[in-house]
């Protein structure tokens, strides 16, 4: 079968950096097997990636406007006061997309928890591993909303494994669903190399403001107690990377991928948040770390608590974590990388699979309700 032509647009939605980090290495086995990927995303997201892929089309997306509030506990009302915001921005990105599909002859979508990028017309990927949204006491219907919204896809892909042995949890499996579900395995663009270690303590930071500059602030202060080499990567993705070195540390607003790889391999442990991009990337270069999920982000705090559990990593509270507390690593496993490398090659045929099948479909006029015509399948 011959995908050379085939075009394929990846959106990852804009919420820190996790959703576009780990769509780095679905677009570069993209390329790899001959397809032709096409970015859109907005903000740091789009940014970034631009960065990586100098030589890609890239599109905008309207910004969703998600702002996190000081105080964690305030998270929660302030997503609901953002709410018409973002339901604006998805309603235009729908529109974008159906125009886009004509545009630039699209033939499947890749959507990383971007709410509206999806077809009737063609081939439709979502991936996300939150099967349940959790919201404390609103879990239930955020959980029901983002499967509402999951099912109107062709496939949904969870960067996770299927069995007992996981790492997000109830997080992403369902006891029982009817959604076309598709484990796919951890995802990150990092590899590991044995390296000498340059550095005694790696801090990382990400997710929107202003709880990544908060933390960063805080971290200045408790890294003066410690008496070893810290590389500090803040996480603020900018024209052009600056570099610092200031007593013991070494900042860096940014780095790109290849850097970063070389920054986690020539450190010893880690201090980053609970995002599920992150915990990723150490399964992958078999790190030790320290987590501080982001306040009042539930999905953090429930990794962070299982990944503490499960013997792999301590975690802090944000405002009670001191420097100190990282000497608890020592009683912890860290992170194991197991053997769940993913086909891609076969996985991509998805978009070959549909492509006829896709000729046969009536679709509503609202468009959110897919029948298939039997006709098609035999």
């Amino acid at each position: 079968m011959n995908v050379s032509h085939k075009t394929i647009l990846i959106t990852p939605l804009n919420w820190g950096l996790g959703h576009a980090t780990r769509c780095i290495p679905i677009i570069k086995a993209l390329q790899q097997n001959n397809y032709i990927p096409i970015i859109a995303s907005d903000g740091i997201a789009l940014a970034l990636l631009k960065k990586e892929f100098p030589a890609l089309k890239t599109l905008e997306l309207p910004s969703y406007q998600i702002e996190y509030a000081k105080k964690g506990k305030n998270l929660k009302w302030k997503l609901f006061q953002n709410g018409f915001k973002t339901i604006k921005a998805i309603r235009r990105e729908k529109i974008l997309i159906e125009d886009w599909i004509e545009k630039h002859n699209i033939d499947g979508i890749i959507s990383d928890n971007r709410l509206g990028v999806f077809s009737s017309k063609i081939p439709s990927v979502y991936i996300t591993h939150q099967l349940n949204v959790l919201t404390g006491n609103t879990t239930w219907i955020t959980s029901k909303i983002h499967r509402y919204i999951i099912k109107k896809h062709t496939e949904c892909w969870v960067p996770d494994l299927a069995g007992v042995q996981n790492f997000t949890g109830k997080l992403g499996h369902l006891e029982n669903t009817n959604l076309n579900i598709k484990y796919i395995g951890p995802l990150s663009r990092l590899h590991k190399k044995e390296t000498e270690k340059k550095y005694d303590l790696m801090i990382i930071l990400s997710g929107p403001e202003p709880q990544r500059g908060i933390l960063e602030a805080k971290l200045k202060i408790e890294i003066l107690r410690y008496s070893g080499k810290i590389i500090f990567i803040k996480g603020v993705v900018e024209k052009n990377q600056i570099k610092e070195q200031i007593g013991n540390v070494v900042y860096y607003n940014f780095m790109n991928s290849i850097e970063l790889e070389h920054a986690f391999n020539e450190s010893e442990k880690v201090l980053c948040r609970s995002g599920y991009t992150t915990v990723m990337d150490l399964v992958q270069l078999e790190k030790k770390a320290f987590f501080i999920p982001t306040p009042g982000q539930y999905e953090q705090e429930f990794l962070a608590e299982k990944l503490m559990k499960d013997g792999l990593a301590p975690y802090a509270i944000q405002e009670d974590f001191s420097i100190e507390d990282i000497q608890e690593t020592q009683h912890y496993k860290g992170f194991t990388k197991l053997n769940s490398a993913i086909n891609w090659h076969n996985l991509f045929t998805f978009f070959l699979f549909f492509r006829d099948r896709f000729s046969c479909i009536n679709s509503t006029a609202d468009s959110q309700i897919i029948r298939i015509d039997l006709s098609c399948v035999g």
